[in-house]
């Protein structure tokens, strides 16, 4: 048996089992999993929702392998590729350590903490900082292309 017959028959049974879960959940009507999930009962959506945190970690670690087992066969792959992730980490340090936070509160009554807050500051700086790099290195390269001709 090879690796695609075996990942077929895999997806199969994962198909079947999520045809299962959901014929289930309409069977049970949405009604009653209100009903249930209001009083802390969520026994019909749960096979469901396991079900598919189990495909999603499988997804993960099945992807994070082989690109791994592809990095490790060529020693430049491997450099370059610890040379962006370093330079993200970079990246990373740079837009936390400008980062302040503040408790917030938030409009269910919770409160976002300053952890969370300068985290959440840390994901929009590192977003304008990766964003203005790469329009930055599109209009550079774009510019040098221009004056080499």
């Amino acid at each position: 048996m090879n690796i695609q017959t075996i990942v077929k028959v895999i997806s199969a049974v994962f198909g079947l089992l999520g045809v299962v879960f959901l014929f289930r959940i309409i069977g049970v009507g949405d009604e009653e999993i209100k009903m249930a999930a209001s009083m802390g009962d969520f026994g019909a959506v749960s096979p469901l929702v396991s079900l598919s945190i189990a495909i999603l970690v499988i997804t993960v670690i099945v992807t994070v392998l082989f690109s791994l087992l592809n990095l490790a066969s060529s020693g430049q792959k491997l450099k370059k590729s610890l040379l962006f992730i370093g330079c993200f980490v970079v990246v990373m340090g740079i837009a936390y350590a400008t980062s302040t936070g503040v408790e917030t509160p938030m409009k269910d009554g919770e409160i976002l903490s300053a952890s969370g807050s300068r985290w959440v500051e840390t994901g929009l700086r590192m977003f304008y900082l990766l964003a203005a790099l790469a329009i930055g290195s599109m209009v550079f390269f774009g510019g040098k292309k221009i004056f080499n001709r």
